[in-house]
């Protein structure tokens, strides 16, 4: 992998540049952003499954010193909701990781660099990365660094009140669809107003609920359907 790192030298060294850690051993570096549609046989889900064991312990102990007071069940939905597709996406997008990954021309087509499940999976396999050719401590600094720049306010609620944008990331992670949120009906007096929405993904109707604006029915509407495709990881 040699000459694939010095005809991307100026890219490699940007990116390493961005996480403030500069790889000895520069093939597991090019490892961890190699896609398999690139090279079935040298590729990144190896790494990939190292780097998520990593993160795991790496949010987990994060989330147990930041936030001292939350009891066992806080914290375990809290790492919950970091450790998954749409959160790593979220922390690789914070570093463009997609511009450096190599794949191939059909998934750069297929918008293959911005996939959530293809920017999970590279983050996962950058941090399995640097694990290996270091320490955890710098997969640690580079981990800390990211999920500080993405989750500003870390609390519970804070991460788990925004079902709509979880429910998106996963809806087009599957099958490319975005939900549809439809008013089924509005009662009650202006002050105390009650709104009922349902929630359509791919002709599907996976929820009704109320709430005392559109906004919270839709919200409601959003937590049922994730939660429902989270458990049985229904494909489209």
């Amino acid at each position: 992998m040699k000459n694939l790192y010095e005809e991307n030298k100026e890219s490699l060294e940007k990116l390493q540049n961005s996480i403030k850690y500069n790889f000895k051993n520069k093939n597991l570096l090019l490892e961890s952003l190699t896609h398999k549609s690139y090279d079935k046989n040298r590729n990144n889900e190896r790494l990939e499954f190292l780097g998520d064991a990593v993160l795991d312990l790496l949010i987990g102990e994060y989330v147990y010193k930041k936030l001292p007071k939350s009891n066992e069940g806080d914290l375990t939905k809290l790492r919950a909701s970091m450790v998954n597709e749409a959160s790593f996406a979220k922390l690789a997008r914070a570093i463009n990781l997609g511009d450096y990954l190599f794949i191939s021309n059909a998934e750069i087509k297929n918008n293959g660099k911005d996939k959530p499940s293809i920017l999970s999976n590279a983050l996962e396999a950058l941090i399995g990365a640097v694990y290996l050719d270091s320490n955890i401590n710098n997969a640690k600094k580079i981990s800390y660094a990211l999920i500080e720049k993405v989750y500003k306010k870390l609390n519970p609620e804070n991460l788990f009140k925004d079902y709509k944008t979880l429910l998106q990331e996963l809806t087009q992670s599957i099958c490319s669809l975005i939900p549809e949120y439809i008013l089924i009906d509005s009662s009650g007096p202006d002050h105390n107003k009650v709104f009922t929405m349902k929630i359509v993904i791919n002709g599907i109707e996976y929820a009704t609920k109320n709430g005392k604006s559109k906004k919270e029915a839709e919200q409601a509407c959003a937590k049922a359907a994730y939660e429902k495709l989270k458990k049985t990881k229904e494909r489209f």
